[in-house]
């Protein structure tokens, strides 16, 4: 296992000289940590005395309470620095003049899960945007793509699907760092405002987390592991459908099934075209919330034996084939509403 330094260790260690006497702000959430699990805010208040103005949370809220989709968090000040925390997933997903006013540079440190349905990247884009139009500067701290950054799989997301949870015609599996997403979004879409990524030391692109030797906290509530992360990219198509994802279970995306499904008929579809990589195995459970909340599902955990050889895109196509080939007069696909998107099946987005 290699040490590798995030941007949040590297930038308290060697802070910019820009930064000196500046009105700072930062996003965050409690996966914001160093090595030691000191969290962000703390650091930097520390560092720079009195310049942490203001804070700001993304999606599922400033402590990652939150577990659904359009489950908006409100304004509210943080109890360990008294500092005021505007939500960006609210009643507004866009920066305001007023939330941008007192500040001078707005820090970023946020975990990405390596997927292009993973909002925060999209709240990144946003406070880019209103950087340049307020006249901003945005510091990234750089963190490990978790999936590596290496594989990239899933088709570009087309221009008439743009939503919330896919702004720009990226593949499903980006490939990118939060920076280097950063990067691309203002350069490539000419966004054009003043950015600083501030990089890790050590990271390797083949380098899945679990190679960091970085402590996982989960930056959402249904992330809970770096496995869950890595059979994201494909476990998450099923949000769009009536199978379970697992939410409500103790392995989310890592399991899924619903109350239709025999495992004996998907494993025989399957036949001898085995997925690569990974051992199904046949389970039951039972949802506490989401779909088919309290009812027995069957269907099966996803067991991750070799992360070079896995194909979560593909994979879980394979798998949806499989369950809509053989449940035809069962199988459903989720209807909108979707990450405030009214009209357009969630699947398409």
């Amino acid at each position: 296992m290699t040490n590798v330094f995030s941007g949040l260790e590297n930038f308290i260690k060697s802070p910019p000289s820009f930064i000196q006497g500046k009105r700072l702000g930062l996003l965050c959430n409690p996966a914001s940590v160093d090595r030691n699990f000191n969290h962000a805010r703390q650091l930097i208040n520390e560092k720079f005395p009195k310049k942490l103005a203001v804070l700001y949370s993304p999606q599922h809220g400033f402590f990652s309470e939150k577990q659904d989709n359009m489950i908006e968090s409100e304004n509210m000040v943080d109890n360990t620095t008294g500092v005021q925390v505007f939500s960006l997933y609210g009643k507004t997903r866009i920066p305001t003049k007023e939330m941008f006013e007192p500040i001078d540079i707005l820090l970023i440190d946020l975990q990405d899960a390596g997927t292009r349905v993973y909002t925060f990247i999209y709240t990144m884009s946003y406070c880019l945007e209103a950087a340049k139009k307020f006249g901003k500067k945005i510091v990234i701290l750089d963190r490990p793509n978790p999936i590596g950054g290496i594989e990239v799989e899933g088709n570009c997301l087309s221009s008439e699907y743009i939503s919330f949870v896919g702004r720009y015609p990226i593949p499903m599996r980006h490939g990118l760092t939060i920076g280097e997403l950063a990067q691309f979004f203002n350069k490539h879409f000419e966004i054009d405002c003043d950015l600083e990524v501030i990089p890790m030391k050590g990271w390797r692109r083949k380098m899945l987390f679990a190679d960091t030797s970085l402590p996982w906290i989960p930056p959402s509530p249904n992330l809970p592991n770096p496995v869950s992360a890595i059979v994201y990219p494909g476990q998450v198509v099923l949000e769009g459908t009536n199978i379970s994802e697992g939410r409500g279970t103790t392995q989310p995306f890592e399991i899924f099934g619903a109350p239709f499904i025999e495992c004996d008929k998907i494993i025989s579809f399957l036949g001898t075209n085995k997925l690569p990589g990974v051992i199904l195995r046949p389970i039951a459970f039972e949802p506490t919330s989401n779909k088919w909340q309290g009812e027995l599902c069957r269907g099966f955990q996803i067991h991750v034996i070799d992360p070079d050889k896995y194909k979560p895109y593909f994979s879980t196509l394979k798998l949806l084939q499989a369950v809509f080939q053989t449940y035809r007069n069962h199988f459903e696909w989720k209807l909108p509403p979707y990450e405030y998107e009214f009209e357009k099946y969630p699947v398409d987005l």
